[in-house]
């Protein structure tokens, strides 16, 4: 197997890990948030935090690393159409997913205290829980792009337009 090889494996693997656990994370606590059990959404809450710390953050700082090895080793200028938008669109997923994150967390805490104490869930957590959902959406639809300009790599920008 050849290096290049080696990376493109790694690549792929961990894009399925990026996309595949964000995608199980926000379909488990979309549908806890609808549960109306605050125990059950303490708990999801909580894993998927943990899932994104685990497994995440370690796929989203293997995507580029291995991507630009590949670039380089293929002779691929980093302004090559597809490669350049696949850089633009993932900087975007990462902005998108950075305040996610943060959401999480506090979703997570937040869960847990009402949990714990036998309360309902503060207003935040809702609000909260809509600014989650109204950021994931365009997230997960730029990796989707992402996913599709990995595969196809169209050759000039008149082949990225329909």
């Amino acid at each position: 197997m050849t290096t290049y090889l080696l990376v493109k494996w790694i690549h792929i693997l961990s894009s399925v890990v990026l996309v595949g656990t964000g995608f199980g994370t926000a379909f488990y606590l979309f549908f806890g948030n609808r549960s109306g059990n605050v125990q059950a959404q303490a708990v999801v809450a909580r894993l998927v935090v943990r899932a994104d710390w685990w497994f995440t953050t370690p796929a989203v700082l293997i995507q580029p690393a291995s991507g630009f090895l590949m670039a380089h080793l293929a002779g691929w200028p980093l302004t090559t159409p597809w490669l350049a938008l696949s850089i633009g669109l993932y900087l975007v997923t990462g902005a998108l997913w950075l305040p996610v994150v943060w959401l999480q967390v506090r979703m997570a805490a937040m869960a847990t205290a009402a949990a714990k104490g036998g309360d309902e869930l503060p207003a935040r957590y809702w609000r909260y829980a809509g600014w989650w959902e109204a950021l994931g959406y365009p997230a997960f639809a730029a990796m989707l792009a992402v996913f599709y300009l990995m595969v196809a790599k169209p050759a000039s920008w008149s082949q990225l337009l329909p």
